[in-house]
C-alpha cells in the first residue's frame, strides 16, 4: 500500500515537471529580454554625456515655459473622450476571441455579437451627436 503511494506521488512530479518543461523557452526568452534591456540601460547611463543645465532642468509644457500651476485639473472633456476611448477599445478585446470561435458558434454566436456590434453603434452615434467627441 505504501509503494503504491508513493508510485503514484512520483508519477504525478513527472507529469509535473514534463509540464514546467514546456515553459522553459518562455522563461528563456524573457530572461534574454530582460538582460538586453538592462544592459541597454546600464550602457546607455555610463556612457552617454552628463551636461545638466538650468534649461534641461526646467520644467516645460510643449517647448514653451509653464504658463499657469501644473496642478490645475484637466478638463471634463478629456475624461470623456478617455472613457470612451477604452470602452470602444474594448470592443476590439471581444471580436478577436469571437473570430476565432465563430466556426464552433454558429449563427447565434454571429447573431449575439451583432447585436453587441449594433448596441456599441447606436453609442457611438449617440455620443458623436451629442458632441462629447468635440475638442474644442
Amino acid at each position: 500500500m505504501q509503494r503504491c503511494i508513493i508510485i503514484e506521488t512520483f508519477t504525478f512530479i513527472g507529469v509535473y515537471v514534463d509540464m514546467l518543461e514546456n515553459y522553459l523557452p518562455i522563461l528563456i526568452f524573457i530572461g534574454i529580454g530582460l538582460v538586453i534591456g538592462m544592459a541597454a540601460l546600464i550602457i546607455g547611463a555610463l556612457i552617454g554625456p552628463h551636461k545638466p543645465d538650468a534649461e534641461k532642468n526646467s520644467p516645460y509644457e510643449c517647448g514653451f515655459p509653464a504658463f499657469e500651476d501644473t496642478r490645475l485639473p484637466f478638463d471634463v472633456r478629456y475624461y470623456l473622450v478617455a472613457i470612451l476611448f477604452i470602452i470602444f477599445d474594448l470592443e476590439t478585446a471581444f471580436l478577436f476571441p469571437w473570430a476565432v470561435v465563430l466556426h464552433k458558434i454558429g449563427l447565434y454566436g454571429f447573431l449575439a455579437m451583432m447585436v453587441f456590434l449594433g448596441l456599441l453603434t447606436i453609442g457611438f452615434i449617440y455620443e458623436w451627436k451629442k458632441g462629447a467627441l468635440e475638442w474644442q
